[in-house]
């Protein structure tokens, strides 16, 4: 969730991104996300394990901001509100990002992920 383009981001996991993005929205989720106005969907993955999305969050959560906003960027470079896609009321405005190549932000992200780089 974002406050706006480039704004305060905020990280979460959920079991129903559809139901915790209606509650972002509509500021009936006390905290972090309403106190700086964090009701913008501009990403998200989808895990089949929980355990695997809470060590995903952890992990984002020590990012540093330039990272998460490569992250967003890589797919959603105009920071497009996805909550009207995940409802059914427009088209995917997320950019395809399967043929990035190895200087790409998600091959950086691999390597990340992989351990190459990073906390290590």
């Amino acid at each position: 969730m974002a406050s706006r383009p480039f704004g305060v981001i905020y990280i979460g996991m959920t079991a129903n991104l559809y139901e915790r993005s209606r509650q972002h929205r509509e500021g009936v989720a006390d905290g972090f996300s309403k106190a700086h106005g964090c009701n913008l969907l501009v990403w998200f993955e989808t895990f089949e394990r929980v355990t695997s999305a809470i060590r995903r969050e952890k992990a984002l959560k020590r990012w540093n901001r330039a990272w998460k906003m490569q992250l967003i960027e890589q797919r959603n470079p105009e920071w497009a509100d996805l909550y009207p896609w995940l409802c059914g009321e427009g088209a995917d405005p997320r950019r395809d990002v399967s043929n990035d190549g190895e200087g790409s932000v998600q091959a950086f992200l691999r390597r990340l992920n992989d351990g190459e780089i990073g906390e290590g």
